[in-house]
């Protein structure tokens, strides 16, 4: 009955599909949860070489190690694509506490990415807390000079997609101490980008825009218990200081790499296909779900492809983008770079989401491909890939372009994603092996059914 149901449902919308692309797709799951490399690689990156953030020795080691292992699969190319990265660097472990008359408490802290250091004594001042940009611009300088403002947004509960939280949280982190400075602020504090509660501070980046360098002031996240007990605190005593140090320090940009690794079209070489996640990480952890996750995945696709001998008819190319976290630097590059080459890109596909579960795919592009690929969902559903929808589908492939372009995103379940996210426990060990690959088993079938 499902079978005869399909079939007019596929009738009605003027596509099909053959048996051939299902046994290619079972194919490319038996494989993927046999004998893919994708845990293995990912134990390499986060165990052996560990942190990646941009212009670190660890970047470095895993541009070398990434390269390597590309070639062992037998590409028709891999290669190295040079990008200048920023050089921030967190320096000793921060400190903080919440001082009153009666007591001194310490809590959890890390500076925010490209932050400029507190005085080598740190920093001591009365606290204001906010929940907006909003509510900044209504208190004015004039009680806000000369204090810490602490953002205390915490995340929104209601959002099934725990991405959409985020979003609507984010903005206190990348611009909070640039509009506090605005008002005379001489530091802020963020609550983590979290929804659990816990002792863990998640870093990520900030901006100062274009105010001047005199007016940089520190900030850093505060973990969520951390924010808990400061505002309580604070509404017993309005007058209590909150106490920082760190010394992290901004130096020039140095050279790092995009990693590279292609399989040749054999039809239409000159139209190129793009799978891709970022190679670099923050510094408090492996990075093993953000964006390691992503990196082997990629990689995967093509050593699945490599496998089951499929021979696409356009060239597919796996891109590890370098500087994804505090710069963006690499996926500009890559794009500036195509367009002097004159490449034609027709899709790409980013992983930059976790390594959990695969649910499905956001997609950018024309109506008629969007339609096309809602006809491609049966192939999807009996491995549990349902959520086909138009949205944001990655930092790294957002600059690139083309006439005909489609580009997708990976999305895996997202609720237990901001428990790792920028922070001390994105490890190893809080990535599954089976949910890893079905995911890069989920990205290299949608390779293959848009290279048919």
């Amino acid at each position: 009955m499902k079978k005869i149901i399909l079939t007019v449902l596929l009738l009605q919308t003027g596509f099909t599909f053959s048996q051939n692309q299902e046994k290619t797709i079972r194919e490319i799951y038996d494989n993927a949860l046999a004998h893919s490399k994708c845990y293995s690689w990912l134990d390499d990156l986060s165990n052996k070489i560990g942190a990646r953030l941009s212009g670190s020795a660890g970047a470095q080691k895993a541009v070398d190690y990434t390269k390597l292992q590309l070639e062992t699969l037998g590409l028709d190319r891999v290669y190295l694509q040079e990008v200048m990265v920023p050089h921030w660097v967190r320096g000793e472990k921060e400190t903080a506490y919440i001082k009153s008359i009666k007591e001194k408490i310490n809590v959890p802290i890390c500076a925010l990415g490209g932050s400029v250091a507190t005085s080598k004594i740190g920093l001591s001042a009365e606290v204001i807390e906010v929940h907006s940009i909003e509510e900044l611009a209504k208190l004015g300088a004039e009680n806000i000079r000369g204090k810490i403002v602490f953002y205390n947004r915490a995340f929104e509960t209601g959002n099934i997609e725990a991405m959409t939280s985020y979003g609507h949280a984010v903005d206190q982190r990348y611009v909070g101490a640039r509009e506090a400075s605005k008002f005379g602020a001489v530091g802020t504090i963020v609550r983590s980008m979290n929804f659990r509660l816990d002792d863990y501070p998640h870093t990520g980046a900030q901006s100062y825009g274009d105010i001047p360098k005199s007016q940089y002031i520190p900030t850093a996240a505060i973990s969520t218990n951390g924010a808990e007990l400061l505002s309580k605190k604070l509404k017993e005593n309005p007058k209590l200081t909150f106490y920082f140090k760190q010394s992290c320090q901004q130096f020039e940009d140095v050279l790092s790499y995009n990693v590279i690794g292609e399989i040749k079209g054999s039809e239409h070489p000159e139209n190129i296909m793009v799978v891709g996640g970022h190679l670099d990480s923050w510094d408090l952890a492996d990075g093993s779900h953000d964006d390691g996750a992503g990196v082997v995945q990629s990689m995967e696709v093509l050593h699945l492809l490599k496998s089951i001998n499929y021979k696409p008819k356009n060239t597919i190319r796996a891109v590890l983008f370098m500087n994804e976290e505090n710069g963006g630097r690499g996926g500009n590059k890559y794009e500036e770079l195509s367009k002097a080459n004159k490449e034609n890109h027709i899709f790409a596909l980013e992983s930059d989401s976790g390594g959990f579960s695969p649910r499905g795919f956001n997609f950018e592009g024309d109506d008629e491909s969007f339609q096309k690929i809602l006809s491609w969902k049966p192939l999807f559903e009996p491995y549990m890939i349902h959520l086909f929808e138009k949205g944001h589908t990655g930092s790294d492939i957002t600059p690139l372009t083309g006439t005909k372009l489609v580009k997708a995103g990976l999305r895996p379940d997202s609720q237990r994603y901001f428990d790792y996210h920028h922070a001390a426990t994105d490890k190893f060990n809080a990535v599954n092996k089976r949910e890893l690959e079905l995911g890069a088993a989920a990205m290299t079938t949608l390779i293959y059914l848009m290279d048919q």
